[in-house]
């Protein structure tokens, strides 16, 4: 194919098979290290911003990161197809599981007597199980919506209104994993009434879409050059949409 650009074919996923696709890989191992990164630097730290009139406002700091995942995540959709989204996010999934698995044995092993960091790396690595088990299904089920959603959007548009299908997806994706996150790790939990359980999911969701809205311009720029390096625009118009399978 060479390393021209080329107007990309459409092509129902299927067709896909193995062709060779450039940047797959890429894109996967960026949405993985993203999913990875702002769950362990992010997740740890709660921040605090000042807004006009209402003063003081904290939020969780993974927030200014993760949604960047979604993002991601429907460039993999649109561009390479759902199948292929799939598969990143159970590599995802897997990933966060390892981490968090890595980080409980981690924080386990007794420190050395002249070691001195033993109590602040429990406070950054050591997780509630709770609230692991909460981001790991949110994140699973999210993702899962948000790449269904967008790929039905694509053949209901014929591929068009690619702003539409981003931030649509984004609405459903974001607002499964908020309904199941927060009432499943903070709901009865010690600080957390149900009233501030429903202003946190509320506000991080409304946050995390704002997210995708203003990022939309990267999204099409992304999207546009991939579609033009790969050469093709890929439909799921005969896809199994199963969220229980890898194969593409």
């Amino acid at each position: 194919m060479g390393d021209s650009e080329q107007d990309p074919v459409k092509i129902e996923a299927g067709a896909l098979h193995d062709r060779r696709l450039r940047y797959f890989d890429f894109v996967m191992a960026a949405f993985v290290t993203i999913l990875l990164l702002s769950n362990v630097l992010g997740a740890g730290k709660v921040a605090v911003i000042r807004l006009p009139v209402i003063g003081d406002w904290p939020f969780g700091a993974g927030i200014l990161f993760f949604p960047i995942s979604y993002v991601i995540g429907d460039v993999l959709t649109e561009v390479y197809g759902y199948a292929r989204a799939r598969r990143c996010i159970w590599a995802g999934t897997a990933a966060l599981l390892f981490m968090a698995f890595m980080a409980m044995v981690v924080v386990a092993l007794p420190p050395a007597k002249d070691w001195t960091g033993q109590a602040a790396y429990e406070q950054v690595f050591g997780q509630v199980p709770r609230i692991v088990f909460a981001s790991i299904l949110a994140f699973w089920a999210g993702e899962f919506a948000n790449s269904l959603v967008l790929a039905k959007m694509k053949v209901w548009t014929e591929g068009k209104y690619l702003w539409m299908r981003t931030i649509g997806s984004t609405l459903v994706g974001q607002g499964v994993d908020s309904l199941i996150f927060y009432p499943l790790a903070f709901w009865g939990a010690t600080g957390w009434t149900n009233d501030l359980v429903i202003k946190v999911l509320l506000t991080q969701w409304v946050l995390k879409v704002s997210w995708e809205v203003i990022l939309t311009p990267v999204t099409y720029a992304v999207v546009g050059f991939l579609k033009r390096r790969e050469g093709v625009d890929v439909f799921d118009e005969r896809t199994d949409f199963t969220p229980f399978a890898a194969k593409i």
